[in-house]
């Protein structure tokens, strides 16, 4: 079977030169790339020389399949199955880093990852996993998923940032503490920003504090 291409929307460099570093976002579900590029502007005076790629996920949303993606289903919302399908998507996505980093010249130094939601669990998923780790992660608004296999799977421990919403409707604020918990208990460091009152989304204070994160490993 033909492996899924990844495509989105990007953003070059702001500094007009090539390249220096890749920032990735990874959507949530039913949304698409034109979703979290547009954070891009926001973190371009701080990271001047990176390209901002925003990869829509490989699967029509079902619930959403014109101009929505999905990383994995959520219909049937049981462990075995959302374990499932982010280790198929996972398949997808570590090929498009690969593909993307190799075009730009990079190596997994210069590889920040930045999910929503879905994506942020793809992010937690793929960057623990990878031979080399990423720069950085930040998550907002999401989970890990299969927290049990990271014994057995943890092959890198690149930086993490996770930021939720305490009035999140969607995905449980407790879901950043329990992935924090978990990863850090395999040696990963991770740290986290509440932000009160907060329902599913990003608001300028985390959206700050995940520039000057991404800076600060960067640098």
């Amino acid at each position: 079977m033909q492996m899924v291409t990844l495509d989105g929307p990007s953003v070059p460099p702001k500094s007009g030169t090539k390249p220096k570093q890749l920032v990735v976002f990874l959507h949530g579900y039913g949304s698409n790339g034109d979703d979290l590029i547009s954070l891009a502007p926001y973190w371009a005076d701080q990271l001047p020389d990176a390209e901002f790629v925003s990869p829509n996920a490989p699967f029509p949303c079902e619930q959403n399949p014109f101009g929505g993606f999905q990383w994995f289903g959520l219909e049937e919302r049981n462990a075995a199955k959302m374990l499932a399908g982010t280790r198929a998507a996972a398949a997808i996505l570590d090929a498009y880093l690969d593909s993307a980093l190799k075009a730009r010249g990079l190596d997994e130094s210069k590889l920040a990852l930045v999910g929503f939601s879905q994506g942020t669990m793809m992010a937690l998923h793929v960057g623990p996993r990878r031979a080399v780790a990423p720069a950085a992660i930040v998550g907002y608004s999401g989970a890990l998923i299969g927290a049990e296999t990271l014994v057995g799977d943890l092959k890198s421990k690149p930086p993490i940032l996770l930021i939720h919403g305490t009035a999140d409707q969607v995905v449980p604020f407790g879901a950043m503490a329990a992935a924090a918990e978990a990863l850090q208990a395999q040696g990963l460091a991770v740290e986290t920003l509440a932000r009160p009152g907060l329902p599913h989304s990003i608001d300028p204070d985390g959206l700050a504090r995940g520039g000057r994160f991404l800076l600060e490993k960067f640098s």
